[in-house]
Formats: C-alpha cells, sequence, structure tokens
C-alpha cells in the first residue's frame, strides 16, 4: 500500500538523522528520537508544501524530496564520532517496552478499532471517550484534502483554523496517499501512540535508578486515576443513587461495579457528575490519548524534547543536538500548544535551578530556546493569538484548577489526594528528602504547575490538564522511588508484600476501570443513511462546496465527507471562542420558515441544504415550503435524508 510505503520512507529518514547528528546517545534513545522526528517531519513537511501547493499529492511528493533534501543535510552536518553501541541499559530497555509498551500499544489499537468508525449495519459506531470529540478530527482531516494553507474552519467558514492541524493533517496525507478515513486516523493514532509509550518508558529509565521504579512510573501514568473509587465502596449493601443523580453510588455490591463499567461516564476516574463528586483527573489513555490527538500528537513530539532538554542541563551537549531540540520544539504550537507551553515553563524552571547551583547561564540552552521560539512566533502569530485575541474568555485567573470553578468544592490538598491519589500523597512526603535528582525534576513540575493552577489558558478551565499531567510525569520518578524506598524499609515487616499490594490496588483500581470501561463501550455514531450521505456528497460535490445543515457534532457532511457547513456546534466552537448566536439563530430562521430566510444560503454561499433526522429533530421545519423551493439532488435509500440544490 503506498501510505504505508511513504511512512516507512519517513521512518528510514528519521531513524538515519537521528544516526547522523546523535551517535553519541544511547541506542534506545537515538531509535526513538529519530523515529519521533519522523512523524513530526510527516506532519510539518507537507505542511509547509501546502502553503503553497496545497494538500495535493503534488505538495506531498515536493515534501517527500524536502525529506531527501533533510537526509542530506544531516549527511553533511553528521557527527563523525563513533556511534554509541548497545548495553545492558538499552537491553533493560527493550526488555521494557516489550514487556511494557506493547501491551499498552496492543490496547490502544484495539480501542482505536473500536471507537474509530467501526462498521456495523452499513453505519460507524464508536466508544464513549471519542463519542464527543472523534468528528471534529475527522473533519479537521477529510477537509484539509486540497486546501491551502492558511485555511479555515470547515465547521465555521470564515474563520481561520487555529485549533492546532497537524495531528489531523498527518492523517490527511496518509488519504492523500490512498488510505480511507478511518484507518488514516488508526494508522497515525497507532504510531504517535507507540512512540509516546515508548518515550514513557525511555524517560522512565533514564529518570530514576532502577528497573522497578521505572515499571512503577509508567503504570502509575498510564493506569492514574486516583481515589474515587472509595465512593462506589462506601455503604455498597444501599443504593444511594439513581440515574444521574449520585448514580456512582447507584444499585448495592455487583450493581455499582456494573454501572462503572457500563454507564455513560461512571468511572471513579472520571465522573459526569462534577457537582456531586468532583473526579476530574482522567485516565491520560482512555480519556486523552484517544480521543484528544492533539494532545497525542503533543506528547510524541514533546517528550523528545523534554530528554533531550534533560540531557543538555546533566552534560554537555553539542550544537547538532541543540539544533535537533530547536527544530522539534519550535514545531510544537501547530502540533499541541499546550505541550509547547509545558516545555517552555519546565525548561525555565530547570534554568532556573541550574543558575542557581551553577551560578551561570548554559549557552546551549539559550541558544535552544532562541531557536525554538523564532519558529514558533510565526505559528503563534499566524494562526494562535488571533484566535484568542478575538475572545475574552481566553488567559484569565483562576484558582486551584476546576475545583475553583464558583468557589472551592473541595479543600485544596484534598481535591488533589482524591483525584490523583497515593501519588500525591507519596510526592508530599518526597519533598522532604534531600534528593537533588528528584528536585531537579519537580522544579520543572512546580513552573508547570504553578500557572496551571492559578491561570486559565483558554475557555475551558479543565484543559487545563493538558499541563498538569506533564507536570505529574515529571514528579513520577521521585514518587515512584520513594515508594521503593518505603517499601525497602519495611524489611523485616511480616505485611509488607501486602501492603505493597494494597497500595498497588488503591493506586491502579480506578485506572484499571476506566481501562475496562472503554474496551466495552459501544454506541452508534453514523447511521447508515449517514455514510451513505458522506459518500454521495463526496462522490458529487467540490471539495469547497458548503451546506447548510444542523450544528449537531455528528453531521455526516462535515465529519465523513469533510464538507464545509455554515456552522458546526457549541460543543466545540464554544469552547475554541467563537459566538456561533447568529449563524444559529439564521439556521433556525431558514429550516422554520424558507421563504422568510430565503436569502440565508446564499449570505453564507452554500451550495446545497442538508434535510436529516438532525434538522427535524432541532428544528420545527417547513418541509413542504423547502421541497416547493428547492430542487432534491439527493435522496437517501430510506428517504430519511435528503440533499437540496441551493441556487
Amino acid at each position: 500500500m503506498v501510505a504505508v510505503s511513504v511512512v516507512c520512507i519517513y521512518l528510514v529518514a528519521g531513524a538515519a538523522l537521528a544516526r547522523l547528528l546523535l551517535p553519541r546517545l544511547r541506542m534506545t534513545a537515538r531509535l526513538w528520537l529519530g523515529l519521533s522526528a519522523s512523524v513530526f517531519l510527516m506532519m510539518w513537511l507537507p505542511a509547509l508544501c501546502a502553503f503553497v501547493f496545497g494538500y495535493t499529492i503534488q505538495g506531498e511528493l515536493i515534501a517527500l524530496a524536502l525529506l531527501g533534501l533533510f537526509v542530506l543535510c544531516g549527511y553533511f552536518l553528521r557527527d563523525k564520532r563513533e556511534r554509541r553501541m548497545a548495553d545492558e541499559v538499552d537491553k533493560r530497555t527493550i526488555r521494557l517496552i516489550l514487556t511494557l509498551a506493547l501491551p499498552f500499544l496492543i490496547y490502544f489499537c484495539f480501542v482505536q478499532y473500536t471507537h474509530i468508525l467501526r462498521p456495523v449495519d452499513g453505519g460507524y459506531n464508536t466508544g464513549q471517550a471519542t463519542y464527543g470529540d472523534l468528528p471534529l478530527h475527522l473533519g479537521i482531516a477529510s477537509s484539509l484534502r486540497g486546501a491551502k494553507l492558511p485555511s479555515d474552519y470547515s465547521i465555521f467558514p470564515g474563520q481561520r483554523l487555529a485549533y492546532p492541524f497537524l495531528t489531523d493533517s498527518l492523517s490527511t496525507t496518509l488519504m492523500i496517499f490512498g488510505l480511507p478515513l478511518g484507518a488514516s486516523i488508526r494508522l497515525a493514532g497507532a504510531l504517535m501512540f507507540g512512540l509516546v509509550a515508548c518515550g514513557v518508558i525511555i524517560l522512565a529509565c533514564r529518570w530514576t535508578s532502577s528497573k522497578g521504579a521505572a515499571v512503577l512510573t509508567v503504570l502509575l501514568l498510564f493506569l492514574n486515576g486516583g481515589l474515587g473509587f472509595l465512593y462506589a465502596f462506601d455503604m455498597a449493601g444501599v443504593s444511594l443513587g439513581q440515574m444521574g443523580q449520585n448514580q456512582l453510588q447507584q444499585g448495592v455490591w455487583l450493581d455499582r461495579l456494573k454501572n462503572i463499567v457500563d454507564g455513560w461516564y461512571q468511572t471513579p476516574a472520571n465522573h459526569a457528575e462534577f457537582s456531586t463528586y468532583n473526579l476530574r483527573w482522567s485516565n491520560i489513555l482512555v480519556d486523552l490519548f484517544l480521543p484528544q490527538r492533539t494532545f497525542l500528537g503533543g506528547w510524541m513530539a514533546l517528550l523528545p524534547c523534554l530528554y533531550l532538554t534533560y540531557e543538555m542541563f546533566q552534560e554537555k551537549q553539542g550544537l547538532r543536538t541543540t539544533l535537533f531540540l530547536g527544530l522539534m520544539a519550535g514545531g510544537l504550537p501547530l502540533i499541541h500548544t499546550h505541550s509547547f507551553l509545558a516545555l517552555g515553563l519546565c525548561t525555565l524552571g530547570w534554568l532556573a535551578l541550574d543558575f542557581i547551583k551553577q551560578k551561570r547561564l548554559n549557552i546551549f540552552i539559550i541558544l535552544y530556546g532562541v531557536i525554538a521560539v523564532a519558529l514558533a512566533l510565526p505559528q503563534l502569530f499566524t494562526f494562535t493569538f488571533g484566535q484568542v485575541g478575538a475572545s475574552d474568555s481566553f488567559l484569565r485567573l483562576s484558582f486551584n484548577w476546576v475545583n475553583g470553578e464558583g468557589g472551592l468544592k473541595d479543600s485544596v490538598l484534598f481535591f488533589y489526594l482524591k483525584n490523583i491519589g497515593l501519588p500525591f500523597l507519596l510526592f508530599i512526603l518526597s519533598l522532604f528528602e534531600k534528593n537533588s535528582h528528584w528536585r531537579f525534576l519537580y522544579m520543572g513540575a512546580l513552573f508547570i504547575w504553578l500557572p496551571a493552577e492559578f491561570i486559565a489558558f483558554q475557555p475551558n478551565i479543565y484543559d487545563n490538564n493538558k499541563l498538569l499531567y506533564v507536570a505529574y510525569l515529571l514528579v513520577l520518578p521521585g514518587v515512584s522511588e520513594y515508594a521503593l524506598m518505603l517499601y525497602k524499609k519495611l524489611k523485616g515487616v511480616g505485611a509488607r508484600r501486602l501492603i505493597a499490594a494494597l497500595c498497588c490496588f488503591v493506586m491502579f483500581v480506578s485506572g484499571g476501570l476506566a481501562l475496562i470501561r472503554e474496551a466495552k463501550s459501544d454506541y452508534s455514531m453514523f447511521s447508515a443513511a449517514d455514510c451513505e450521505t458522506a459518500a454521495w456528497v463526496e462522490e458529487n460535490t467540490e471539495q469547497d462546496a458548503l451546506f447548510v445543515t444542523d450544528t449537531n457534532h455528528l453531521n455526516p457532511v462535515s465529519a465523513l465527507a469533510g464538507r464545509r457547513i455554515v456552522c458546526g456546534p457549541s460543543l466545540w466552537l464554544y469552547w475554541h471562542g467563537f459566538d456561533i448566536a447568529k449563524r444559529e439563530s439564521d439556521l433556525r430562521l431558514f429550516y422554520e420558515n424558507p421563504e422568510l430566510g430565503k436569502d440565508i444560503p446564499k449570505k453564507y454561499g452554500a451550495s446545497y441544504i442538508l434535510l436529516s433526522p438532525d434538522e427535524l429533530y432541532r428544528y420545527s421545519v417547513d418541509e413542504q415550503a423547502l421541497f416547493d423551493r428547492y430542487e432534491i439532488a439527493f435522496e437517501s435509500e430510506d428517504g430519511s435524508t435528503i440533499i437540496f440544490e441551493a441556487p
């Protein structure tokens, strides 16, 4: 398959670049950095070409030529020192990758299969985590085909696409080379998560002094969850709740477990009743990496940057490492802006601590920062800041993350204790140890946590967790080593293993339940008529055609066919800072009184009008007026969906 061959070309090129420029790094780290750079370049090179040629086959071929030029430059700039060979640390890392990263990757690929456009009875099904966010990413990936940059939102034409889109445009590239939409999303996701899982293990091995601590670090990240499970166990013999109200305590004994694994957002890691339980520390694997693809792409590029930044503080690195790091860091804003911010804050924290100790600034860190900022500023000014400046809901003071909305629901420390659980308590206790390595990592975490604790960086304050999870990653090595230190100090205590088992249960049960729940979840996303409609739209309309439709987020025209619509859902657009009230009122007027609203399709440049069960559900549609005024261009086999041509 052509798309797979193109992926392989990028992977080989990235591995070659790392081999040429970073020969003195450990073999496992070097290979991982090279493969991460491959996916990074597969996002960025077609995007650069798209400013001139659009996302077209011509642009993609030129991007491949640029890739060859990158490798050629890498050859001429190569580090001629002898390549570092694999040692026992590399072998241990490979074993951990096979025993830890591979199982998590298999799980991730499974839930991608069940959640991303899984064919069922002519339609597509999804899972709980992806029900809300997936159509946004499908729409961006499918709408960018043929589009030049900068492009508009396909769900809000006239407004520049400022949402970090490079993770989704990776799937656009795969589609251009022949993969269908669902397969392109799944392949890109598998590539990125595989690199993230390997990266977490490589960082854990670098940041801890034992295999046990590295393993615990990885598990605490991917199985995070907190103490919310205690609500489900509390008074389990008495039903204290009902559907939608105190539901985590609905039923008795096994009924409560069934509610967790079968109910809509009933897991103790991320419960739907925010005001009742205040459980918001979502499991990072199924609630972030799986549905929030920009977060996944951000970590794919962020982890290599953290690794190289750390190395630059530990021992002198050359100009090649600085350039490699500066390039990847500078490309982060259009992949994931929060990851770029987290990296910058972490670097500042480490730089401040290093300056206090060394009484001088690390010139290579300064150079890396200059390169990264120089590359990032055009992205921020061209895309990000325009959207931020258009809304007053970005950048505001907000204390204690989501706990502080409308006044503290829990005390500050108890909020973090019940949400993060035992790792938070171990972190607090570890602060009393005089361990310079832990404190170095903690300083980076502190510089991320403080702004995230006091400032909302976007309309949805919950999204500050995209900063907080990076801080969490940075404290986990110290937490893991401290936990194992306590275990060793219990030597001679007969119940030591039982204590350890109970601690593991407390740390992993909420996250484990989240993984089980997600693997079981199954919901209809697009009907057979939706898929039939999308297929007709793709085959019979121009790529830039615009449709009048309902604002439902499960829109086959925008999500599956990648066509523009007048207005998408507030579910996304409100949190992106847009005021959509006028377009919503125009759509209501048009569907409920087509005669009075006859100029609305022309106002927005629409060529087609969709009439489906969604429009009939949301509006009191004057169907007869639509049939009298407009010609039918398409009708689904079951008659439920009709597309009219707008003159």
